[in-house]
This record gives C-alpha cells, structure tokens and sequence, in this order.
C-alpha cells in the first residue's frame, strides 16, 4: 500500500498495516524529522523490520539531503533476512516509481568480511577469518603487486599471467585475478542499482571478474542501503578501516540491540593468556630476523621508514590495495596525531621496547594472587619497572603496523599475538578512566588448573558509542527487548529525542506467560546458589518438564541459566529416572560449546517435530540459541525458563563494571544485574513467538519471577498478558493452566477476526484525516 504519515508518502509493501507498525513509523518518522537518535522497543513477531524499512527509504526519497541508510545486524542470517525483505520492498516500489534513469532506483548491499565474499578457489578455502585475509593480503599487498610489474617491465615474465580464476602468476609472484580486474576497471568498477546479498555480490563478482570484497568496499560510497555487522560500526579496528568516509546526514539502525552495550565493551577489551604472550615472543624473534635480513638486504627501505616517521607521517588507514590489516584500537578522537616518539623510531629500538613491555607482562602474569589495577597503578609501575611511559604506549600499534609494511609482512595471522599485545598497550597508554586491568591467575571456577589472564576490561559501554552518537545525526536502537527502556539513555550516555515501548495488537490471547513458584509438593523453586544444588529443587523442576511434556503437543524448549548448572541438572536427572519419563513423550536434545554438535541437534529437533514425535531442547540463556535461533510455529509451543540467568557475581570484570556504574552513572549494582538478568530471561521467552498467527507459553520457574522488581523489568507486551491468577503457581496447576490454554489455541482459528486488527490503505487515509491514531480516539471518545 501506499499512504500519507503527516505528510510523507509511505511506500508498505503490504495490503494491511498492523497498528504498532503505524505507531512504531510515526515515532521514526518524528525522530528524524528532529535529526535526533530514539530508543524504540517493537514486540517480537510485528513485523519490526519491514515497518524500519519502509519508513526509512520512503523518508530518503522525499528528504535528499538525508543520506545513507546504514542498517546494522548482528548475524550474517539477520543481515541476508534484512536484504530479502529490502528487495520485496523494492520491488514493490518499483510498481509506483518505475524503473530505469530517473525512477528514483536504489542501490543496497550488504557487506561483510573476506571469509564470506571471496571467491578466489584456494583462499576461500582456508578455515579461519585470519586465514583468508592474511591469504588475500599475500595477492593482493601493493610491495607484491609492484615485483609482478617490475618482473613484466624486466622483461622477465615466465609464461606470462596463466589464465583461469585461480590467480595470475608473474615469474613465481602469485596475484589474485579478480582483484587484479577490479583494480583495471578502476572507477569502471560499479554495481548497477538494485539490492545484492552476499551470494548476489559472489556471483557478480565470478561474472565480472571482480572481486565481491573491494567491490561492495568501493561501492559503499555510492550505495543507499548498506547492511553489515555491528563491528563494522562500534569496533574502532574495523570501523575506521570500513565507516571512516560515512557522511553525517546518515541514518544509523542497531537492530536486535538488547545486548548492545555488551558488545560496545567486547569492542574495547582485550584479554592476554599465557600462550597469547609466548606466541608475542616468537614473533618478536621473526620480526627481529626480517629486520635484520632487510638491513643487510635493503637498509634504505628502513631508512626511508625512519625519515618518514621523523616526519610524522604515518598513513592513517588509505586503503592502498589489500595489505591493510586493521585500524587504531583507540576510538578515532583518541588516535594521537603526534610525530612518533625518537625512542621507538628505529625498527631495532621498538623491537626493545616490545621485549621490554612482553617481559612486565610475563612478570604481571606470574603472580599467585588475583590483582585489579586501574590504568593509572599499572603505567606507574611500568615507567617504575623497565622506563617505559604512557606515550610511548600510545603510539604501539600504529608503529607496529607501520613496521608490518615496511618488512613486507603477508602472512598477518601468524602475528595475531604481538597484534593484540600491541592493541593492549596501545588502548592502555591512551584510556586512564572507564578501564580496568585485571589478573587472574586461575579460573574460580576451577582452582586447581593454572589458567593465568590479564584482562583490560572496558567498563564503560558509553566510550564506544560516543563516537557513533556524535558523528551521526539519527541513530536508531531497537529490539524486542529493551525493557526497562530508561536504562539504555544511562547506559549509553546519550539522550535521545524519542523513547517508546509498543504493545502487540492481537485478537486473541496467544500468549500464556505463567510464573511457578513451587513443585506439586509445595517446595519453593529457585535457582538462588543456597538453593540449586537441592535435590528436592532439581527433581521438581525435573517433574515440571516431564508434565510438560506429557500434554504440549510437538516441541518444547528449556533454557537454564548455565553451561555448568545444566551439566549438573542433566546429570540429577538422569540418576532420578526424569530423562527416562520425559523420554516417554519426548525425544531430548541439548546445546553444547560446540557448535557443530549443537547445529546437528537442532537440525534433529526440529525433524522430531516435523514427524509428530516431539521434542524437547535443553538450551543455555547467554548461548547461540537463545540469541539467534527462533522457535516458531510447532518447534516452541512452550518455553521454560529455569531460573533467573545473573551473570556470574563473583566475576572480577562485572565487579569492577559495577562499581565504575554506580560511581559514573549513579546505577545501583542490584538494579543493573537485574535489569539484565530480566532482558536475557525475556530474550530466551521471546524466542516463542514469531508473528501473530502462531501461540506458545512462557514460563517462568523461580519464585522470584513474583516479585515486582523482576517482573517490572519484562517488556510490557509480555506482562500484559500475565494474569494475575497466573503469578503464583505450583506445578500441578501450571498443567492445568496449560492445558485449558492448549485446548483454546486448538479450536479453529477464525483468520478473518484478525482483519480487525489490521489497517487498510483506507482506514489509513481516514486516520490520516483525522489526525493519525491518537486523534482518531480522542474523535471515537
């Protein structure tokens, strides 16, 4: 349909709207009219994504001063899902605007990292994500590409290039094909409009002869729709290499944005293990040797490196053919500007500098005794220790990176260890508030193994988004589950313009939240530490599931709240006979670590629903599943949460980001572990339903779940559904209420009725008239 929003044309392509997306638009669409950022929680299930979509690409058709809209995923799944929806939408359009010159045609791609656009035979096998860029940065580096010209302009060309897509070879010097007719078509090189997934990018590219990667990198500049991981956006490494030249009329989605804040603080930290720093070591030694193998061979080359640091000119992340590894660690107003300092210009004295600054941490690392510094303790003791400063720090890794090229270094993956070390001291030389530099010289969990970690914990998730809030002027975070939505603006730091939370409209009550509070014999369930390890509490929730089972038809899925707690449950169950009984109704499938294992069992689970049988997953809320996998339609009919999912309390880090909470933002310690033990309970319940048509219940397995500052914390489209009679149950009546709840869902479901819930391009136009949803009420009333 086609309708007017307070005077934007809106391009939907759907017959019918559902009102929450009418609301969700409405709210956008004022957020970016205050060229201002907004916090906008959609129940999963509405239709979140296409509603962002059309607004958005509706609003940069009447607005061309808007730019880019810059949509940012977790998953390569979401990112292609994100796609195939863009390009119905598209093609939806196109019915009003045309085709060809003129039409207002757009360009949109995802991008995403070499691993998943090479096309290159040989590379595009190699297993890990360092592996294919250190095996395309070997083709495609501009010292390699300039010996292949000098061999051709010698003369001394054996056999010329040999033909085929597996790379060209000049005399022994291997060159990558496709990215060799992407640099001879040089501006040439374009993507006619439309809206290309990774597979469309692959395949344009083996058309061509281009290369898929430095295409979509290239074509970034003139696309209207870019799709790609949240990395590419908070992660300093990666975003001054891929958004650095982002204008900022952009406008900026974070979809699926609970955890948001997590990933801000995984962007900045750094941890170092015992094998991290041996591995520094050796490579110290190869660097060590090339040095001294380029002095005798080329001195003018590390001269000509010297000269130029002399005059501060370290390039700052150009793009020249494909040796680029990765940007500053530091965010982009951090990165120091300054000339390098005279103690760590020559190659030889950062190479002692390096050994130095390896040898404190070695010496941090033997210690017996878990220790928490801040920044400022730690740069004291090493200026104290081996005379180094925290200036010199600073410029760590640029200086690196800089000697990496001047050496001619390939084959960046073996130099992961001295990268990371350089990432550490470069983010400790810069940071002296919102860090935290911790030891442990063994897992609490597992005291007797020697594991030792030195950790630089970022603290402060605001610090990572602070650069995204002020280059772009309207960034949008959303999700399912962002309740309670005030904590995110403290969190974050930011103030935006619009923050709603949206209920679903349904016509009938799909939703069956309950909270059991205690077994069939009256005994509290709770996973609080005094009380898991019970064997009364353990065989209860054990009886909890096989009643499930004997009367939810197809798929049930479980989610506790540890790898570890699971394990010992599992095991409970096992020696009490539970697995047996449940086994009765049900087959039993259970998420590991690993995640081929679990991909198999899912992929077990679902054909056990397909056939009739019936299954039940055991699942981990923190883990893969409960984060990416849905559980629509039969393949969820119930989910059960046991427990409260806390972070681990004991941990080091979250005690240190608890404390610089409540000194920085003036958030209470109970009132963030909450908030997020809530959001990743409701994550997991969430996973149940995935549109209106489908129906499923939630439960809740602790008795805390009755209390109100945990069950104030759930997304209101869940606890308007939680009857008050349902708050309280004991096992024997939970199956009660699932059962009446089954038997209601079963009867024939009139599809008509949920025309009532829905708008037409006419009831659209009358709404429009009447001054949009709120004003039609006020007129009704």
């Amino acid at each position: 349909m086609r309708f007017n929003l307070e005077g934007l044309t809106v391009y939907f392509p759907y017959e019918y709207i559902y009102p929450e997306q009418y609301r969700y638009m409405l709210e956008l669409k004022r957020a970016l009219d205050a060229r201002g950022h907004c916090l906008l929680e959609m129940p999963t299930g509405t239709g979140k994504t296409i509603t962002l979509l059309s607004l958005i690409t509706s609003y940069q058709l009447a607005h061309k001063e808007v730019g880019k809209l810059i949509y940012c995923t977790r998953t390569v799944p979401e990112m292609e899902k994100v796609l195939a929806e863009l390009a119905e939408l598209i093609e939806y359009r196109a019915k009003y605007l045309g085709r060809g010159p003129g039409s207002n045609e757009i360009l949109a791609l995802g991008l995403s990292s070499r691993k998943n656009l090479c096309i290159h035979p040989r590379v595009a096998e190699e297993g890990s994500r360092e592996s294919v860029d250190a095996g395309c940065r070997r083709l495609t580096a501009s010292w390699v590409r300039e010996r292949a010209a000098e061999r051709v302009s010698r003369g001394t060309t054996e056999g010329g290039e040999e033909g085929g897509s597996s790379g060209g070879a000049v005399g022994e010097i291997e060159l990558c094909d496709y990215f060799e007719g992407h640099e001879r078509a040089g501006v040439e090189a374009l993507l006619p409009p439309g809206v290309y997934t990774l597979s469309d990018l692959r395949d344009f590219g083996r058309k061509h002869g281009w290369c898929p990667y430095f295409l979509a990198r290239h074509m970034m500049a003139f696309a209207n729709v870019v799709v790609y991981n949240y990395q590419y956006m908070i992660d300093p490494k990666v975003s001054q290499m891929v958004s650095r030249e982002l204008e900022k009329e952009c406008v900026v989605v974070f979809d699926e944005a609970h955890n948001i804040d997590n990933v801000c603080i995984e962007a900045l930290s750094v941890n170092l293990r015992k094998q991290t720093l041996e591995a520094a070591g050796r490579n110290l030694g190869k660097l060590s040797n090339s040095i001294r193998r380029a002095r005798e061979a080329d001195a003018a080359r590390l001269q000509a490196e010297y000269n130029r640091l002399v005059a501060g000119l370290i390039a700052q992340g150009a793009l020249r053919g494909g040796e680029d590894w990765l940007a500053n660690p530091a965010l982009p107003a951090d990165v120091v500007q300054e000339t390098v300092p005279g103690n760590i210009r020559r190659a030889e004295h950062f190479m002692g500098f390096l050994h130095r600054f390896l040898a404190f941490l070695r010496d941090k690392m033997a210690s017996p005794v878990v220790t928490s510094q801040s920044p400022q303790v730690f740069l004291h003791e090493l200026q104290e220790r081996v005379q180094v400063d925290a200036k010199t720090l600073k410029f760590c890794y640029d200086r690196l990176s800089s000697l990496l090229k001047t050496l001619e270094i390939t084959n960046t993956d073996e130099f992961t260890p001295i990268q990371l070390v350089a990432d550490f001291a470069t983010l400790v030389g810069t940071y002296a508030k919102g860090f935290a530099i911790i030891m442990e010289p063994y897992d609490e969990r597992l005291p007797q193994v020697p594991d030792p970690v030195l950790q630089l914990s970022c603290l402060d998730a605001s610090l990572a988004m602070k650069p995204v809030f002020s280059k772009f002027q309207s960034v949008v975070i959303t999700s399912g589950t962002l309740s309670p939505i005030d904590l995110y603006p403290r969190i974050l730091n930011f103030n935006p313009v619009a923050i709603q939370s949206f209920q679903m409209t349904l016509t009938r009550d799909c939703l069956c939240p309950v909270v059991v509070t205690r077994g069939a014999d009256q005994m509290p369930m709770s996973t609080k530490f005094e009380m898991r390890g019970d064997p009364g509490v353990m065989r209860n929730y054990g009886r909890l599931l096989v009643d499930l089972s004997a009367v939810v038809p197809d798929g049930i899925v479980a989610f506790f709240v540890s790898y570890r707690y699971m394990d010992q449950i599992i095991a409970k169950w096992h020696d009490m006979g539970i697995l047996q009984e449940i086994m009765q109704h049900k087959l039993i499938f259970i998420e590991t670590q690993d995640v081929v294992e679990t991909t198999l069992a899912l992929d077990n689970f679902r054909r056990a629903c397909d056939s009739g049988r019936g299954a039940v997953f055991l699942s981990v809320a923190r883990g893969k599943v409960a984060e990416g996998i849905d559980f629509d339609r039969h393949y969820g009919r119930a989910v059960v949460m046991f427990g409260v999912p806390y972070q681990y309390t004991l941990s080091r880090i979250l005690r240190a980001r608890l404390e610089y909470l409540r000194e920085t933002f003036q958030i209470k310690e109970a009132d963030y572990l909450a908030f997020d033990a809530v959001r990743q309970a409701a994550q997991c319940v969430g996973r149940v339903i995935r549109s209106k048509a489908d129906y499923g219940m939630m439960i809740f397995a602790d008795k805390r779940y009755q209390r109100h500052d945990k069950r104030d914390k759930l997304p209101q489209w869940i606890t308007r559904h939680l009857k008050e009679a349902h708050m309280n149950l004991s096992t024997d009546m939970m199956v009660h209420v699932a059962r009446e709840f089954l038997r209601a869902m079963a009867q024939p479901y009139d599809r008509g009725a949920v025309g009532k819930s829905l708008l037409s391009e006419a009831a659209l136009a009358a709404l429009d008239a009447a001054g949009g949803l709120d004003g039609a009420g006020a007129a009704g009333a």
